[in-house]
């Protein structure tokens, strides 16, 4: 039974029963489970709901329903203009509090809001937040000043993280010593409060440099997002003591498939090659496919040092010109890295595909495995392209590389077939110099040897979910829910007023819905916008232990499992598929790791988001620090998105900025949420997304890391008949500069727009992340992770 059912059974129970109180035993005795882990989950479960307050423990240490429990437990999300929301539900609206209910949470606090309403179809519901249950921040980052006019501090802190930009943080006595201009970290000692509600206090417990060092200012996004970035000892320990080369002792029990082509292909700069693939005809006609992961699972030995910090990590960061790697480098760049011409462990997937793409065989299996090349996507490209010059140095492997690109044919096919949606967008790779200042933005396109190795892993990890969801044992998987009804329901309304013949039920959605919606508007003006807003209808990807399939990429199952060096999620599997081979697939194997992948997959979801946002924090950084001297400049540009207080532009080199509702100086902008539009009240121009324009950069901060632009030729703009909205919020010269329901920050600049449904701007993807991770989950452009 899984842990949140058991919870929910549990707690209607305890509620139907609220003058009660019932031992753990007698409350598993009543469930009559069958498991032999049934007392354990039960006080599992039971601890659970006394964390989140829903139930209480009596003196006897029987458990009971807190009457005193109310409202719903969730994160704030704080806005600068006081106000916040909290998000407890991916399928509800989050709960507005006003500044006078935060009871001074801050942002990421965890928190318990009381609905006052429950709000209605123009407002979500509101709410007073009755406590504070846990902080999200424990340390603070910014620029030390000494000296303070308040008396007992020695200084201040310059908060640089957005959400926390309008508080004081006053440091005390009795931490590390800084001087004027050092980035510093300090712990927090106090919250805002009555008393101080805009300040925070504590002492410095790390110095990190001076502002303008080198690295510095990528440093302050890590430590705002806690990103772990400093191995302990011992994990360093534990690898320092890991061979550099496979010790024969390790062989026993592995296939030797050392005598097979195997080949990594990856970027130029690529230093850590965990996989390797290979392909041959077999003589029914059918295609043999062999995908070889590095085997890190036999290194990161489960609760040892290492396992606990990758663990901690959750994934590797990828930060414009550095990695925050999840394993040290001796490890990811060295003894798991399918070097060419050096024996390495493996993890095996070897699959059978007929020519239409149809699997139709299958084995995993641990191997030690021989890279016969290094080969880059450059090269590989230039091969299938017909470079007889590149041929003709890799001779002996163009004939394999030909048949590589008619698998994948067949296996992209296969996916469109089924209902995969596939998106474009431009990539961007940042160019800095030693410095770290960034010189250049390069575009890159995606070849078909990208586009192969993306097919390859992409039917690796649907074997390897699909073998074990039909096994019916536990298992993490890489889901992606099916999109709530009520945003396909808005989703349909809109492209239909676009003129798209849609016939869907909302309740009941397929990819190939939207993948016929997406194929409709391919080549018209409004594909971007269309594009775009079909991503903010999906949900969010994620790991869990439900075998609940992958709606973006059409596939009844899916795992990860082709990125053990840099994902811990792929490690597990890893983990699970050896575990099952030698013990056997029975309740006694199942019940090691049933308790355990929820969380897991939980837990590192969050991870995932965390290395997610701190890389789209520092791309939008590094990007703002790229156009600080192109102040006054015209580019031309795409809206990107519309709100009430203004539109966000992208420019062609994916930077982004916002164009503010009080710098359209032709007319009277009034924002239509039916047509997602602003529409001049005078002239009835109307700005939407996917419209071209020209724009000029009047300011740029990279500490906020904003753009902000202005139109240069408003009378270019399209004229609509769309009959203006009464409601003139967001006219310019208005001063309130959007709806309390909006987060009017113009650091937006750089996330708002074009996002997919993890909220990362399109084109903000590091050039070291390799095409399996940037699109496992989409099949193009875009991380639905």
């Amino acid at each position: 039974m899984e842990l949140q059912n058991l919870q929910d059974q549990l707690f209607g129970f305890l509620k139907g029963n609220p003058t009660q109180a019932y031992p753990a035993q007698t409350l598993t005795d009543g469930l009559r489970l069958d498991d032999a882990n049934a007392f354990k989950l039960v006080v599992q479960s039971l601890a659970a709901l006394e964390r989140s307050g829903k139930v209480k423990v009596n003196e006897a240490g029987a458990f009971q329903y807190n009457a005193e429990h109310e409202g719903v437990i969730g994160t704030f999300k704080a806005n600068d203009k006081g106000f916040g929301f909290v998000h407890y539900d991916e399928t509800a609206p989050d709960v507005f509090v006003n500044p006078d209910n935060t009871a001074f949470a801050t942002q990421g606090d965890e928190v318990r809001v009381k609905l006052l309403n429950k709000g209605d179809e123009k407002r979500g519901p509101e709410g007073k937040i009755i406590e504070i249950i846990t902080r999200g921040r424990e340390q603070v980052v910014g620029e030390f000043t000494l000296g303070s006019p308040y008396t007992g501090y020695i200084g201040s802190v310059r908060l640089t993280d957005k959400k926390f930009a309008s508080f004081e943080f006053l440091v005390k006595e009795g931490g590390l010593a800084a001087t004027d201009g050092e980035v510093v970290v300090a712990s927090i000692a106090t919250y805002p409060s009555a008393e101080m509600p805009k300040h925070f206090t504590g002492s410095i417990v790390e110095k990190i440099g001076y502002k303008d060092e080198p690295g510095v200012d990528i440093m302050e996004i890590v430590y705002n997002h806690d990103v772990p970035h400093v191995f302990p000892k011992a994990a360093m320990a534990q690898a320092e003591k890991i061979p550099d080369e496979v010790q024969d002792s390790e062989r026993e029990g592995r296939e030797d498939i050392t005598d097979q082509t195997l080949v990594t292909i990856d970027s130029i700069e690529s230093k850590d090659l965990d996989d390797a693939v290979v392909v041959w005809k077999l003589p029914n006609g059918n295609f043999h496919l062999g995908v070889h992961i590095a085997d890190v699972s036999h290194y990161a030995v489960e609760g040892t040092p290492l396992d606990e910090e990758a663990y901690n990590r959750g994934t590797s960061v990828y930060l414009t010109d550095r990695v925050i790697p999840m394993l040290p480098r001796k490890i990811s760049n060295g003894i798991a890295s399918l070097n060419p011409g050096v024996d390495r462990l493996a993890m095996s997937a070897e699959m059978e595909f007929t020519p239409k793409g149809n699997l139709v065989n299958h084995r995993l299996h641990t191997s030690v495995m021989r890279s016969h090349a290094r080969m880059t996507y450059k090269a590989v490209n230039a091969i299938l392209a017909g470079d007889e010059e590149v041929r003709s140095e890799y001779a002996e492997l163009v004939p394999m590389f030909e048949d590589m690109a008619e698998l994948h044919e067949a296996l992209a096919a296969k996916r469109t077939a089924r209902g995969a949606i596939e998106f474009d967008a431009p990539e961007a790779k940042i160019i800095v110099d030693e410095q770290g200042k960034p010189t250049d933005i390069e575009l890159r396109e995606r070849g078909l040897s990208e586009r192969i190795i993306e097919s390859f892993m992409l039917a690796a990890n649907e074997t390897v979910a699909m073998h074990f969801d039909l096994a019916k044992v536990p298992f993490l998987y890489r889901i992606h829910e099916s999109p709530d009804a009520d945003r396909v329901e808005k989703f349909v309304d809109f492209v239909k007023a676009l003129g798209a013949p849609v016939k869907i039920d909302p309740e009941k959605i397929k990819s190939t819905d939207l993948q016929s919606i997406h194929n409709f508007f391919i080549d018209r003006p409004e594909e971007q916008m269309v594009s775009t807003m079909m991503l903010r209808t999906m949900k969010q990807a994620k790991y869990s232990n439900d075998p609940l399939g992958h709606f973006g990429i059409g596939a009844d199952y899916y795992t990860h499992f082709t990125s053990p060096i840099r994902r811990y999620p792929d490690l597990t599997v890893h983990r699970l598929i050896k575990w099952y081979e030698k013990n056997g697939l029975g309740e006694e194997a199942q019940a090691k790791y049933a308790d355990k992948l929820a969380q897991i997959g939980e837990e590192t979801s969050v991870k995932e988001r965390r290395a997610v946002d701190t890389e789209r924090d520092t791309d939008a950084m590094k990007k703002a620090e790229y156009m600080l001297d192109k102040v006054g400049q015209e580019f031309d540009g795409v809206v990107n998105g519309v709100l009430k207080f203004g539109m966000f532009i992208s420019l062609e080199n994916t930077v982004e900025g916002l164009i503010h509702i009080s710098n359209f100086t032709d007319d009277q902008y009034v924002y239509d949420e039916a047509h997602m539009a602003l529409i001049g009240r005078r002239l009835h121009h109307i700005y939407q997304i996917g419209q071209p324009v020209k724009v000029r950069v009047v300011r740029v901060d990279k500490e906020q890391s904003s753009i902000d632009f202005v139109l240069v030729d408003p009378e270019e703009a399209p004229i609509t008949d769309i009959k203006v909205p009464e409601d003139n919020r967001g006219a310019f010269g208005n001063k309130n500069r959007g709806d309390r329901r909006h987060n009017d920050k113009r650091n937006r600049s750089t996330k708002g727009g074009k996002t997919h449904n993890d909220g990362k701007p399109f084109g903000a993807y590091h050039n070291k992340r390799k095409p399996d991770d940037k699109r496992q989950d989409s099949n193009r452009k875009g991380r639905h992770s």
